[in-house]
């Protein structure tokens, strides 16, 4: 259940040449093991790692919510981040938390979903070293380390926290990523955990009864794509054309008036403050309404307050003042929601 060896290779060989040269430890097959996508393999990790408080940043991916409160040997930890922090957690702060709560396991988006942040070069390297030093697991979902912005060029054209690994089979990093995303494949269910061989083991024993992992044909046919000539190939490709899309967003929204800072440096995604909005239109949830009157979708700011077992449900979101926006669609159907958007709020000063 740990999938075909030839992926499982593929992929070592892919984090290796991007991420390891010149390393003396080096991923192999052993610490790769393959999932029907990235919820399963999350899902795989909350059994191989049992019962632990498991730290999560508020604002963060929806989804989450899902895993936590279904493995109940989870206990979730929400971590505040804000704006003020730009939406990050320092080393020193992590620190901090794994240390004052009994922290076990650390959940990152890596960039982030819905904020549009990264940990990346010097400061994730400090986050590892936070983490081998109070053995607490880092969970990195990598799903969208392909879509990155001011990233020097000379760099690999993707971010990982396999780049700040000392050795593949000690430090307690799992990193997960797939097609779905960096591969613009969101039909085809198959993903990738890489850690130590002993948690990797775990995980493919959890993967027999939980989901089996995917066919075989599909895991044939993803093969050439890791290639690394390939994927370096289709992550520049992505980065030229969301670049262009990022500055259409970032500069519709000022004209607008909604507020993204600290703007996105990975991913597809603004997470815009309704603050100088009339004031009509300042929850997101009024917001989104009038949006989709106009056939326009955007996410409230509330739904990525992320509240596993609604245990927080009593309080209002601290998010109510945002909104998440994509620009993942192609640059027409971008121009005209972002259009949209525009008569939305004079419609609402005008009232």
């Amino acid at each position: 259940m740990g999938g075909l060896l030839a992926l499982r290779e593929a992929v070592a060989q892919l984090y290796n040449t991007r991420y390891r040269r010149g390393m003396a430890s080096q991923y192999t097959a052993d610490n790769v093991a393959i999932s029907s996508g990235g919820r399963a393999g999350l899902t795989r990790i909350a059994a191989a790692l049992g019962n632990t408080h498991l730290g999560h940043l508020l604002p963060d991916y929806t989804a989450y919510a899902e895993l936590l409160d279904n493995f109940r040997a989870f206990v979730p930890i929400p971590i505040v981040v804000d704006q003020e922090t730009g939406f990050r957690l320092s080393p020193r702060a992590l620190e901090r938390e794994i240390l004052g709560r009994g922290i076990g396991a650390m959940l990152f988006s890596n960039p982030c979903n819905p904020t549009g942040q990264r940990l990346g070069g010097h400061e994730l390297s400090e986050l590892l070293d936070v983490a081998r030093r109070t053995r607490c697991n880092l969970i990195l979902d990598e799903f969208y380390s392909h879509y990155l912005y001011d990233h020097p060029i000379d760099n690999p054209p993707s971010e990982s926290a396999a780049a700040a690994v000392e050795d593949v089979n000690v430090d307690p990093v799992l990193i997960v990523d797939g097609l779905t995303k960096n591969w613009r494949y969101p039909g085809w269910r198959l993903s990738w955990t890489l850690g130590p061989k002993d948690v990797v083991g775990r995980l493919i024993s959890a993967g027999s009864f939980l989901d089996g992992g995917p066919a075989h044909p599909l895991q044939l046919a993803a093969i050439p794509l890791l290639d690394p000539a390939v994927a370096d190939a289709e992550a520049r490709a992505i980065q030229t054309t969301f670049t262009a899309k990022r500055r259409l967003m970032l500069d519709a929204c000022r004209d607008i008036g909604l507020v993204v800072d600290p703007a996105p440096r990975g991913a597809f995604y603004c997470f815009a403050s309704l603050e100088r909005l009339p004031p009509a239109l300042r929850a997101g949830h009024d917001f989104f309404s009038a949006a989709l009157a106009k056939q326009v979708i955007v996410v409230p700011g509330r739904f990525f307050d992320v509240d596993p077992g609604g245990r927080r449900a009593h309080l209002p979101s601290r998010l109510e003042g945002y909104v998440r926006l994509s620009f993942g669609p192609n640059e027409a159907e971008l121009r005209r929601g972002l259009a949209r958007l525009k008569q939305v709020v004079e419609g609402a000063a005008n009232t």
